[in-house]
């Protein structure tokens, strides 16, 4: 069976680190797009961060540029959000996507979605 497990979440205080971690059961995970988004609450799901199958081609959006890093590893079928300097408005649920072929904005793009990781950043 398909699918994405992220981990990594917690609470955490303004100006601290986490890395989040996504873990895929698809083969081969180097056909795939991997994407990170977040639903805040009260709010819409934003795209975040994504990286193409090769990993050289990456997006991130603008109010995380500079402090989050997305990377992954084909051979462990796994994927990686680094995220520095958290700030309160980083709370959110993250979720782990991925697509075939090229990433999107649109969460609609996406055919395989993981359960969500939670981060709080307390200031």
């Amino acid at each position: 069976q398909e699918q994405l497990v992220e981990s990594g979440g917690g609470l955490v205080q303004a100006g601290d680190s986490l890395t989040l971690s996504c873990v895929a059961s698809v083969h081969p995970f180097s056909n795939y797009a991997v994407a990170w988004f977040r639903l805040p609450p009260g709010e819409a799901r934003d795209l975040v961060a994504a990286i193409n199958w090769s990993g050289e081609g990456t997006y991130y959006e603008e109010s995380v540029k500079g402090r989050f890093t997305i990377s992954r590893d084909n051979s462990k079928n796994t994927a990686l959000l680094q995220m520095n300097g958290l700030k309160r408005q980083d709370t959110a649920t993250y979720y782990c996507a991925a697509s075939p072929g090229s990433y999107y904005a649109d969460p609609r793009q996406y055919n395989l979605w993981g359960r969500g990781t939670q981060v709080t950043v307390s200031s």
